[in-house]
């Protein structure tokens, strides 16, 4: 069965078989049947446990094979040996989909991998949510398939985001906070260890979930990063915005995170480029994965960022300000026309609307007046959304101030986003629940206005990501190219067979060295030649400015300190044109367990210090990067300035650079697995029609 038709089997099924059973609510075993009947599951529920008769009024059942029908759905509750005897035996009977809820899997280590391909072997046909697990939840339809605790609750915020956690724990987590802050959710999945079904999977089922209208990803890793893009391009083509929270940005946290779920993590970098790619939007706090989605599900697309605040408290409305300026956002003051609205409002002569925070002092709660502001605001063309802070006048009664929200015309579908200043848990509930993006925090809004701005232009433009580079010819490589580090002529001589241009250089021993600096002509580069030594600089290896007559004494030296720093004597040199006038990038590859990335920086002996760097995923469909996603690399650098003219200087080549880029990422896609990484650094991109010269080369290649 496909993964597909399982989940929706998995979001609503006919009948559910709980195995391991318990008679008691109060242990992990006795609480899906207990939910299941609290929460008014209609279909058959078959309880399985050899040691009982009855479970909360229901005929108990003393083994899979005494069920009276084929369960749809099973969660089974049994330690990990057992679970695969119990899957078994479901895949025999035709079950559609288990729960496992167990741990003692590829999280622990060499046996556990073993456990768990028993267990996905014992499975067959049948598809497998987990192992280690908490289960799922189709709030929509109150079906809880589920032992967390978090679901010992009267009732769930039923609403429009759906969350997929890596997580049991942090799954119920999140629901008992978007309980307590009025946030509806849909569904809610724990894929946890995924023998089989996985995030991606619940992704693309969730894009045609009409009950949903966001997604929200805890990741601890991604196993397969192409069915993750496919998934999240399918949501986004959708227009359901994916917001993710990504563990793992330490290496202590990338460790743990491997040690929960027993998968390989990619380094945190290559994330951000495959959020990038996919148009997930990367939340940067663990309160950020429940704010973002909820604005993004209840409000409207933002065309721009100029941004309208009303308040009746001016610290409040100040703070808002500051949070958002430092986004980057824009708040105008009212334009005459508006302005003129607003003073129409006014008794007295106590509000500032000639400024924006627009401070309206409002005498106690007035909803018409507030409504009434609201809508000159919505209506402005001066702005692109509206954040109302509700004050202390405000929290007593927040029904009214959600009636005043809500009732207001709103043709243009401007977000209206509310800011609660004093700590009222009960009013930020009641404005959430009906719809409202609110938030506590003046950080967190300014955060949801950027997600919602980022995802409006994501969505009214194509993206470098979504635009496919032409199909290239194979470069004919020699049948026998070498295996572990390049030398750097070695490296370079690759990168020039794609077409990527290099300085001109000669390969010599100490007795060669003066000649091939009167052939290059005066001053040259020297450079030790070694496939061992990549950061030649730190070893006294590199030599620049170097005049001919010199060039002899220079090789002696660098060979006494070479070796003072090494223990081995440098036997070849490379003697290397001087590039003047260019700027220095840094233009690399990696390849990690997400996949290959072409990285873009701040080049010199200044790279790794500065971090102005880029990364853009190669393509899945196994091709280079475009010219569009290569100039969208360059503009995303903070040194770009000094690329374009800054303060006077040249225009460099960035066309140039542009094509460099290109042709290295085709030099990766055609190697595939065989390159491991590569590098140039420093690529010298020289003034307007001059052209790059890679001055520097590592290239690490596998059989």
């Amino acid at each position: 069965m496909s993964a597909a038709d399982a989940i929706a089997c998995l979001f609503k099924p006919r009948s559910v078989a709980v195995i391991g059973a318990s008679a008691d609510p109060r242990k992990t075993a006795g609480r899906p049947i207990e939910f299941l009947l609290k929460h008014g599951y209609d279909g058959a529920i078959y309880p399985v446990n050899p040691r009982a008769e009855t479970i909360a009024g229901l005929t108990c059942y003393p083994s899979i094979d005494a069920l009276p029908e084929t369960p749809e759905v099973a969660i089974v509750l049994l330690n990990a040996d057992r679970a695969i005897e119990a899957v078994a035996a479901l895949s025999r009977r035709g079950t559609t989909a288990a729960i496992v809820l167990a741990s003692g899997y590829s999280e622990t280590g060499a046996v556990g991998i073993k456990r768990q391909a028993d267990l996905r072997a014992a499975a067959g046909a049948m598809r497998i949510l987990g192992p280690n697990t908490i289960g799922l939840v189709n709030l929509t339809d109150g079906i809880t398939l589920s032992a967390s605790g978090a679901l010992d609750m009267a009732t769930f915020p039923k609403g429009h985001v759906a969350l997929v956690s890596q997580s049991g724990g942090i799954l119920g987590a999140l629901l008992s906070r978007a309980s307590a802050r009025g946030i509806g959710l849909s569904k809610l999945i724990s894929t946890s260890n995924e023998v089989d079904l996985d995030l991606a999977d619940f992704v693309d089922v969730l894009a045609d979930d009409p009950a949903t209208t966001a997604i929200a990803l805890y990741i601890e890793s991604i196993r397969d990063p192409a069915t993750f893009l496919a998934a999240a391009r399918k949501a986004a083509r959708a227009g359901k915005p994916i917001v993710a929270f990504k563990i793992g940005r330490s290496e202590s946290g990338a460790q743990a995170a491997a040690s929960h779920t027993g998968a390989m993590a990619g380094a945190d970098r290559m994330y951000d480029a495959l959020f990038e790619e996919a148009g997930v939007i990367r939340a940067a706090t663990f309160a950020d994965l429940l704010e973002l989605p909820a604005a993004l599900a209840c409000t409207g697309r933002v065309a721009g960022n100029r941004v309208a605040i009303l308040t009746s408290t001016g610290g409040a409305g100040t703070l808002v300000a500051d949070s958002l300026g430092v986004d980057g956002f824009d708040m105008p003051k009212p334009d005459a026309s508006t302005a003129a609205r607003l003073v129409a409002l006014q008794d007295g002569d106590h509000a500032a609307l000639d400024r924006n925070p627009i401070d309206v002092t409002l005498a106690g709660l007035q909803p018409d007046l507030l409504r009434t502001a609201i809508g000159a605001l919505l209506e402005s063309d001066s702005y692109d959304a509206l954040v109302v802070i509700v004050g202390s006048s405000g929290v007593g009664r927040p029904e009214l101030m959600a009636d005043a929200l809500q009732a207001t015309a709103n043709p243009h579908g401007k977000p209206v986003l509310a800011y609660v200043s004093p700590h009222a848990p009960r009013a930020v509930e009641v404005l959430s629940a009906r719809g409202v993006a609110t938030f506590v925090a003046p950080e967190s809004l300014s955060a949801a206005l950027r997600a919602l701005l980022h995802w409006s232009q994501r969505a009214t433009r194509a993206t470098p990501s979504t635009v496919v580079a032409p199909p290239r010819a194979p470069v004919a490589l020699a049948p026998d190219l070498p295996v572990g580090s390049l030398d750097e002529a070695q490296a370079k001589h690759l990168f020039a067979q794609f077409g990527v241009p290099v300085v001109r250089e000669t390969i010599v021993d100490a007795a060669g060295a003066r000649a091939a600096a009167h052939a290059l002509g005066s001053p040259v580069v020297v450079k030790m030649l070694s496939s061992s030594v990549t950061h030649k600089s730190d070893v006294g290896g590199v030599a620049v400015n170097v005049s001919a007559q010199d060039v002899a004494a220079c090789v002696e030296r660098m060979i006494a300190t070479v070796q003072a720093h090494t223990g081995e004597r440098p036997e070849r040199f490379l003697i290397q044109e001087m590039v003047p006038g260019g700027v220095e990038v840094i233009l690399g590859f990696r390849r990690d367990a997400l996949g290959g990335a072409v990285l873009l920086g701040m080049g010199g002996v200044m790279a790794e210090l500065m971090q102005d760097t880029t990364l853009r995923l190669l393509p899945a469909d196994g091709g280079g990067l475009s010219t569009q996603a290569a100039h969208d690399m360059i503009r995303r650098l903070k040194m770009f300035p000094l690329l374009d003219g800054y303060r006077g200087r040249a225009l460099a080549d960035v066309a140039a650079l542009a094509q460099a880029i290109v042709d290295f990422s085709w030099m990766a896609a055609q190697l595939g697995p065989r390159l491991l990484e590569a590098e140039i650094n420093p690529l010298f991109v020289l003034p307007l029609g001059q052209g790059v010269r890679a001055a520097d080369g590592v290239a690490v290649l596998t059989a």
